[in-house]
């Protein structure tokens, strides 16, 4: 497949483009900082600063485009949903439309303006996740977890084939072959996945078409 992968360099990004390679995938890899590997396309770009005729330029003539785009820091929150609102427009002019993003496991539950009223709780979580640590931890990135939700916002508002991946706590463990997934709910008992993990999954997904406008849990 032809496969146009967004925030290349970041740490999940890295490893999608490399399974990618490795599985014999023509890639594009768009990143801030050129991405100097043998067999991959590397396209420079600023999602905080989008440059619609870039963005189109990368996706063109991709099978799917993937991206793993979040913020470095507190001071980059907003740009995985202004960024990947970028990547709608240049898909929508391109003709492209499978597209596989990574969220987090909380945001099924975070209010958005596209979903006022979600679930107060996610069926997958059990009980101290629920009362405790998820509050805990949505307190706590607050923000980002909002930029995430207003994200998925944007995909659900578009005409794309999109699958979200969520995980829980990222980790930088071995790519296993026994992670758990879900569609559309956390998985129970999930606390942590690789980055390896994540980027597997999104790869494996392109081909499973039962996930197209689904969420998927991801978790160890």
């Amino acid at each position: 497949m032809k496969l146009t992968i967004f925030a290349a360099t970041g740490g999940i990004g890295r490893l999608v483009v490399e399974q990618a390679v490795s599985a014999g995938h023509d890639v594009t890899a768009v990143s801030r900082k050129p991405l100097q590997l043998d067999d991959v396309n590397s396209v420079q770009a600023d999602l905080g600063s989008p440059d619609l005729a870039a963005l189109v330029t990368a996706v063109e003539g991709a099978d799917a485009v993937l991206s793993a785009l979040g913020p470095r820091s507190k001071s980059e929150y907003g740009i995985a949903s202004k960024g990947t609102r970028a990547i709608i427009e240049a898909m929508g002019a391109a003709g492209v439309r499978r597209a596989v993003v990574v969220s987090a496991a909380p945001v099924g539950t975070v209010p958005s303006p596209g979903r006022a009223h979600p679930p107060k709780h996610d069926p997958g979580d059990g009980f101290a996740m629920r009362y405790f640590m998820g509050p805990a931890i949505k307190a706590m990135i607050k923000s980002h977890y909002l930029d995430l939700a207003i994200m998925e916002d944007e995909l659900r508002a578009s005409t794309l084939q999109w699958t979200i991946i969520r995980p829980p706590k990222l980790t930088n463990k071995a790519r296993a072959t026994n992670y758990r997934t879900m569609l559309d709910q956390n998985v129970c008992g999930g606390l942590s996945v690789s980055r390896a993990d994540v980027a597997q999954e999104m790869l494996r997904v392109l081909t499973q078409s039962n996930t197209i406008g689904h969420t998927v849990g991801i978790a160890n």
